[in-house]
């Protein structure tokens, strides 16, 4: 019988997180909280209305206005870098008043003007600004940050580690396995070099990423700032104040920032996460089949039944939270470029989930990682696979039959389909594949080549294509 509401303590009003990110793997995306929670985006945006205010003073925008004093402006940035957990709590309580979180930003600021000695400015504070001026400004600096300094590091550290992995096997013969079957070998440096190539071309466009914003009021025409001071070039004064931020100046919007940058960015991230998660799911399989041998860590426990198992979770844990991720992040690119005439209110509540997307993104990073640094190649595992499968050498042979019949060697004839009657459903072992090369009357040279070759040498230039990724 289940328990009843009654029978039980309630954990409602403790301070307990709801969500895996901010409870069970809260210190793997820790360095988010920085730039993508709730407190960073007000934070962010005392920043972005404290920089307008003194963007205007500083280039006597409005009539009767002068630069403020070296002194008034550390004391105004001093409001942003002391910004806390009771500066927070402050807000909440004048928003409680104004219910509306941007308007409560304005009043939080305009509270401190006094004790800087500047009161008489309390009317520059969100001058000509609709919220979303301040808002996606605010998300934009958000984003920035926590891509560039939190996510991105995560990421390039990541791929350098596959890299440093492909690196170290480039030699390492490894039977390929297309569509699960037997197939021309490689190398094992060679696959993990496509991947760590695949994630870094991701990356890079993830890098160029152009963070835009605008301020240009309340439907994108300027009107109230012409209407309130005509004779200020408003179009400049918004071009060099957001890239006073940082931020690429959108010179063309209705009310709000149209957030194409943004479903570019989700749409790149979403793409690398697509391709860790391909990473997971091969090395999984190779785990699998002996390939990798898993280090296991001290004390931990692999099975709570079975004491010899040593279980690939981390590569499990990580194709969960990308397949979370990319959830949350193909919504958002789906449904930020859309806002109905001059603006709807959708994508404030979409906006609000972006460190979801970008942290079980970050935390499957964590995981890949950590996945790899417990892996040991298995090099007799690989070369008994590669020895029994023999048969893999018919493209070889096929190919060379080839070659020796339109260099006019006689008796090159169907080379495919004598191949395919020698291998296909069947085990061929070394002795029964060179006898049947011996028999073919090939030229002395052809076949004293393909006598020599061995499932772990036919790998072509495998192991030099790790190159690439240098």
């Amino acid at each position: 019988m289940g328990m009843s509401e009654n029978a039980r303590t309630s954990l409602a009003n403790e301070p307990l997180a709801l969500g895996a990110l901010d409870g069970r793997y809260r210190s793997a995306v820790a360095p988010l909280v920085d730039y993508l929670s709730e407190a960073a985006l007000n934070r962010d945006r005392v920043h972005v209305e404290i920089e307008w205010l003194i963007h205007l003073t500083d280039h006597s925008v409005l009539p009767g206005t002068s630069p403020l004093s070296d002194e008034q402006k550390t004391a105004l940035r001093k409001i942003v870098t002391d910004f806390n957990a009771d500066s927070v709590k402050e807000l909440a309580e004048i928003e409680a008043v104004t219910v509306h979180d941007v308007k409560a930003v304005e009043y939080y600021i305009a509270n401190r003007l006094e004790g800087i000695g500047i009161a008489q400015l309390k009317p520059l504070v969100h001058f000509g600004c609709t919220s979303e001026d301040i808002n996606n400004l605010s998300y934009a600096v958000g984003i920035k940050g926590g891509i560039e300094n939190v996510w991105l590091p995560a990421a390039r550290d990541l791929v350098a580690q596959l890299t440093k992995m492909a690196e170290e096997s480039r030699e390492v013969p490894m039977l390929s396995r297309t569509h699960g079957q037997p197939a021309t070998p490689t190398t094992l440096g060679k696959e993990l070099a496509v991947l760590a190539w695949r994630l870094t071309r991701q990356l890079q466009r993830i890098a160029k990423t152009e963070f835009l914003g605008k301020i240009n009021g309340a439907t994108g025409t300027y009107a109230a700032h012409y209407a309130s001071v005509p004779s200020a070039d408003w179009q400049q004064v918004s071009k060099s104040f957001v890239e006073h931020l940082g931020l690429t100046w959108n010179p063309l919007t209705t009310q709000i920032e149209s957030h194409d940058w943004q479903a570019e960015l989700y749409a790149d991230i979403a793409r690398f996460n697509r391709i860790l998660h391909n990473l997971c799911t091969d090395i999984w399989s190779y785990i699998s089949i002996g390939y990798f041998v898993q280090i296991p860590v001290a004390g931990a426990t692999g099975s709570s039944t079975m004491p010899h198992k040593v279980n690939p979770i981390r590569f499990e844990n990580a194709e969960a939270n990308l397949e979370i991720s990319n959830g949350v992040l193909d919504t958002l690119a789906a449904t930020l470029v859309t806002s109905r005439w001059q603006r709807d209110l959708t994508d404030s509540s979409s906006q609000r989930n972006i460190g979801t997307g970008v942290g079980h993104s970050l935390l499957a990073i964590s995981n890949v990682a950590k996945g790899l640094d417990r892996l040991d190649v298995a090099e007799t595992v690989l070369a008994e696979d590669l020895d029994h499968n023999w048969e893999v050498l018919a493209e070889a042979i096929q190919m060379v039959m080839r070659a020796e019949a339109i260099a006019g060697v006689q008796g090159m004839d169907n080379p495919y389909e004598r191949l395919k009657d020698l291998t296909r459903g069947h085990r061929v072992d070394a002795a029964r594949l060179k006898e049947f090369v011996g028999e073919l009357g090939l030229s002395a040279e052809a076949e004293q080549r393909l006598q020599a070759l061995t499932p772990g040498t036919y790998n072509g230039i495998a192991a030099q294509l790790v190159d690439h990724l240098k």
